[in-house]
């Protein structure tokens, strides 16, 4: 049985995920206002024609694992490598964000321009209904957040990783993760998370924090243009 880690992507849109996807058998996005994430069943083949019709003129999109050249319909804007990296370590102590809050689909402005600002990655302004997300304030001010985006069988997607760049250095993002991955292994869930090949000072705290690398992955943004 293939590990649904391996595609997780497609995991998450063709299983726990699939009431907020739209494509075919072989193709699939999340709806709109979620995450703008694409997935093919087949990485090898990706079947990205048969997204043309769920995807308008303009929208972006980032996809894993597509490599090669890009058919009629679409245009690559940019070409990189991320790894994704899973837990392999013991239960957290979860005890470092305590002024944590609950974000609810009222904070979406908040969250959305906290994002904006930091670019932790691709971020909708339904991304808070994928999962748990939490944040601490200051003040009226969200200044750091992080939560749940994919979910595939057995699997949770910490993402949304970003801290305000005036609070950045106290640890408050590190607390976050750890407060989700507790409650993700709690649940009997395994935790992982994606981070760009380059951004070696990220990878280096997720390996000491108790991630290690499940695989590097190609890392795709691509745009949906008019039909030829």
């Amino acid at each position: 049985m293939t590990d649904p880690l391996h595609n997780v992507f497609w995991s998450a849109l063709a299983g726990p995920h699939a009431p907020w996807a739209a494509g075919t058998a072989t193709a699939r996005r999340y709806a709109r206002g979620f995450t703008p994430l694409l997935a093919f069943a087949d990485m090898e083949q990706p079947d990205a024609q048969a997204l043309l019709p769920f995807c308008e003129s303009g929208e972006q999109f980032y996809c894993a694992d597509w490599t090669g050249a890009a058919p009629p319909g679409w245009r690559v804007d940019f070409d990189g490598t991320m790894y994704r990296m899973a837990w392999d370590a013991e239960l957290p102590a979860g005890d470092r964000a305590r002024e944590a809050l609950p974000l609810r689909p009222e904070h979406a402005d908040h969250a959305l321009q906290l994002a904006q600002l930091t670019r932790p990655g691709p971020f909708g302004p339904r991304t808070l209904e994928m999962g748990d997300y939490f944040g601490i304030f200051e003040g009226e001010r969200l200044v750091a957040m992080a939560g749940e985006r994919a979910h595939a069988p057995g699997l949770r997607e910490v993402s949304g990783v970003c801290t305000h760049p005036d609070f950045q250095g106290r640890g408050l993002a590190r607390g976050l993760m750890e407060l989700l991955v507790r409650r993700q292994l709690l649940r009997g869930e395994r935790p992982f998370l994606h981070v760009m090949t380059a951004n070696t000072g990220a990878v280096a705290l997720y390996e000491r924090m108790g991630f290690a690398v499940y695989r590097e992955c190609a890392i795709r943004v691509v745009t949906r243009t008019d039909r030829p």
